[in-house]
């Protein structure tokens, strides 16, 4: 019975990320690039996120050393 339950939480939570990815290459129009192009777009925002994450921890740092 067990087994049963954690299979269907996986599955309902692999739907939950599928659903997601899909909204999210909807919304930006990557389904209709190519897999490279894809990869670079993603590559792309991945390192302006980690500078924005980045800059973000250093300044708030400063800030509360203030």
């Amino acid at each position: 019975m067990m087994c049963c339950t954690i299979g269907r939480f996986r599955n309902m939570s692999m739907n939950w990320v599928q659903r997601k990815i899909y909204l999210y290459n909807v919304t930006f129009g990557l389904y209709m690039l190519d897999p490279w192009e894809r990869y670079l777009f993603n590559a792309l925002v991945a390192v302006l996120m980690w500078f924005i994450f980045y800059n973000g921890y250093r300044n708030i740092n400063e800030i509360c050393k203030r």
